[in-house]
């Protein structure tokens, strides 16, 4: 059996001598674990296709349950992202968090499309990092089945929350006032403006995802928010974000 697909590789790990293990997240199969046999070498032809956060067209095929790569050709390999550390810390954060959240087998259009976006803005844009990875963690999220409710506040019904805060465990907006009302475990605060990049990142079209602005407070609560919902819900860390808050700036 054969397939051709374009796909990103979201994971890669070496085998043997000159292999690979690659988990890919593609257009038709969703994500997908492959064998890329020989690739390490230096004359190899689908070496450059066959590296962490390659974009291009795969030809697979399947041998006693095992898909391999036959053929690989890269149309993109996210250069900007790759130029600067920190950038190449939050890609592969990106990565390992798209492969979290996909499920084998199963396709993922939306969660493909936003990885892809802001793999892009880490590539060509002049935008906060910190915009980039909210935007991110917020959309993947709520593609994958984890969208917080934030029509109004959970408790009094406000749709302009009153200080409003994110309940991370039931994944619920309220008013600061309000929290007793909801159940135990950890409530962030976000700011009005905040709120409205939220809702603008978890309901907006998907082409305008980072089409948002924030000053560095209200960015600041909403990346904060943002990190600690994703973990919480997951509940489990990524050591691609650990490396990338390494790097960051204190204070």
């Amino acid at each position: 059996m054969h397939l051709t697909t374009n796909g990103l590789v979201l994971r890669e790990v070496n085998y043997k001598e000159s292999d690979k293990i690659l988990t890919l997240l593609t257009q038709e199969a969703g994500k997908i674990t492959v064998s890329a046999r020989g690739c390490r070498k230096k004359d190899s032809p689908i070496a450059a296709s066959c590296q962490l956060l390659a974009w291009g067209e795969f030809t697979l095929y399947e041998f006693r349950g095992m898909w391999s790569v036959k053929e690989a050709a890269s149309d993109r390999l996210f250069e900007g992202a790759r130029a600067g550390l920190e950038r190449m810390a939050l890609a592969s954060y990106f990565a390992e968090a798209a492969e979290a959240l996909a499920e084998e087998g199963q396709p993922e259009p939306g969660l493909l499309a936003v990885t892809l976006n802001c793999l892009h803005a880490l590539d060509k844009l002049n935008l906060p990092l910190e915009q980039v990875k909210a935007a991110f963690e917020w959309r993947a999220m709520a593609l994958a089945g984890y969208e917080p409710q934030i029509e109004r506040c959970g408790v009094c019904g406000r749709e302009q929350p009153r200080d409003p805060c994110i309940h991370l465990g039931e994944g619920t907006l309220h008013c600061a006032a309000c929290r007793d009302g909801l159940g135990d475990g950890v409530s962030m605060p976000l700011t009005t403006a905040a709120l409205a990049a939220l809702r603008h990142i978890v309901w907006g079209p998907r082409k305008r995802l980072l089409s948002f602005r924030l000053d560095g407070e209200g960015l600041r609560r909403l990346s904060q928010a943002s990190e600690a919902y994703l973990m919480t819900r997951l509940e489990r860390g990524f050591r691609t974000l650990d490396f990338y808050k390494q790097l960051r700036p204190k204070g």
